[in-house]
């Protein structure tokens, strides 16, 4: 358990050490343009690795998409500028705030909705039951002559 708590340490280091690196090597004009870019390799997802953002990610797309956004940022461009320029060019998957679309709405409803049908299937399906389970006067009394057929 204490080397799998140790190996779970080294790696937040590493990742750390990464992104606090990759910061450090890039110049900037002021502490608010540092902040921009980092928000944004923090906001923008590598395609390649999928769960992963930019500034976590060792894959040389996010490399190459770190390298576009501080470039951009250099350029005067807006973090929004950017980010759009991004979902341009790799989709919306590559902003974890995609925006809410028709295609997206099925993301957020569609669980919903399968919920709200399966409740609307369940009590269908026990008022069916409940009314096959009722008997009617007749047959009740069919039952308690039957009853005490078996009981004689």
């Amino acid at each position: 358990m204490s080397r799998l708590l140790l190996l779970a340490t080294l790696l937040s280091v590493l990742v750390f050490s990464a992104t606090a690196q990759d910061t450090l090597t890039r110049s900037f004009d002021s502490e608010q343009q540092r902040e921009t870019y980092q928000q944004l390799i923090k906001e923008l997802r590598c395609p390649k690795c999928q769960n992963q953002n930019i500034a976590d990610s060792n894959a040389p797309l996010a490399e190459d998409m770190r390298d576009k956004s501080y470039e951009m940022l250099k350029a005067g461009k807006s973090k929004q500028e950017i980010i759009d320029f991004m979902v341009e060019r790799y989709g919306n998957f590559v902003h974890y705030e995609p925006p809410f679309t028709a295609a997206t709405a099925v993301l957020w409803f569609g669980p919903l909705v399968i919920v709200i049908i399966g409740i609307g299937v369940a009590v269908v399906l026990t008022r069916q039951k409940k009314e096959q389970a009722a008997l009617t006067p007749e047959e009740r009394a069919q039952l308690e002559r039957l009853r005490n057929n078996d009981n004689d």
